[in-house]
């Protein structure tokens, strides 16, 4: 009877041995399934908020533009779209922060080959550029390159495909337009450093878009002429001040050698929208490209989810 008895028990012990790991098991999943429902409603919130942050930012720019003067329109530093902007508190405890970039005031990476041709002056400025950043690599012509049609390097410096099919993993040039500043890493021997010295500097925007002078920081003033100093250009965004140049004699008399009207504005189209949320333990960052145009309508041109500060990763290239 007493083995019987001593059977019966270690049955029974088994028995809820067995049921104690099964409800252990059921209640760990079931947590998980919880975490990962609150996980997922933090990132469609996230998402939302940020899309609301580039709401915020359209109707800014269009409040902006209507306190323009439609005859001659001028944006600066000096207006509200460029102020930074007080975080926005969120129900769920996070919050919203949202800033407004004129990337019209960096150099356009497209302007190199205009209408299929390259454009001279728009080289000589990328390599007054690097040489202003202290970057001596070749790319202004590894750059045209990669946007002209053909397939021959230019001179000795230049990189077509036959450089880059060597590469591990191979690749070909685009031969087209950038459409994202990224790819500048796909350029022959573009390495992290020079990417991140050229990143604050340039942009990808349509090819014939202008240089806003009003926005446009010391480096890239200085490649507009020969023998321009970072000093002197320094001294131009000074003289420019916060309210900007109003006309383009003004921009003759406080920047000689500038050249006005060939290739640069007083105004821009294109904004670029940082948004940036947390929620929960949720942390977004979207990236919205704007197209302003004169009759009062904004366009959301690309968005890129990223992270604030930290350039993106490079995209593939054109060409498989």
């Amino acid at each position: 009877m007493k083995w019987q008895r001593g059977v019966a028990l270690v049955t029974v012990l088994l028995v809820v041995a067995v049921a104690t790991v099964v409800c252990s098991a059921i209640i760990a999943r079931q947590q998980l399934t919880i975490r990962s429902s609150a996980n997922q409603l933090h990132v469609r919130q996230a998402w939302h908020y940020a899309l609301g942050g580039e709401v915020l930012a359209r109707s800014v720019l269009l409040r902006d533009l209507k306190e323009s003067d439609p005859q001659a329109p001028v944006d600066h530093l000096g207006e509200a779209w460029a102020q930074v902007m007080p975080s926005f508190a969120l129900d769920e405890g996070g919050e919203l922060r949202m800033r407004i970039f004129d990337p019209a005031g960096r150099f356009n990476l497209n302007s190199l080959v205009l209408n299929g041709q390259v454009n001279t002056a728009a080289l000589a400025q990328f390599q007054r550029l690097l040489l202003v950043l202290q970057i001596d690599r070749p790319y202004a012509e590894r750059l045209r390159d990669w946007l002209d049609a053909d397939l021959e390097p230019s001179g000795g410096y230049g990189a077509e495909d036959g450089q880059y099919l060597l590469q591990q993993p191979a690749y070909r040039a685009a031969n087209r337009p950038l459409a994202d500043v990224s790819e500048l890493r796909l350029l022959l021997e573009m390495d992290a450093e020079d990417y991140r010295k050229l990143l604050p500097f340039v942009n990808t925007l349509p090819a014939d878009t202008p240089l806003n002078v009003n926005t446009a920081e010391a480096p890239v003033l200085a490649s507009l002429a020969e023998g321009v100093s970072l000093r002197t250009a320094q001294e131009w965004v000074e003289a420019r001040g916060r309210q900007g140049f109003r006309d383009l004699q003004q921009v003759r008399e406080a920047m000689p050698g500038a050249q006005p009207g060939q290739g640069l504005a007083l105004s821009s189209q294109y904004f670029e929208v940082l948004s940036e949320v947390a929620v929960g333990d949720r942390r977004q960052v979207l990236r919205s490209t704007l197209h302003r145009t004169a009759d009062g309508k904004v366009y959301v041109l690309g968005r890129d989810l990223g992270v604030a500060g930290v350039p993106p990763e490079p995209m593939t290239s054109g060409r498989e």
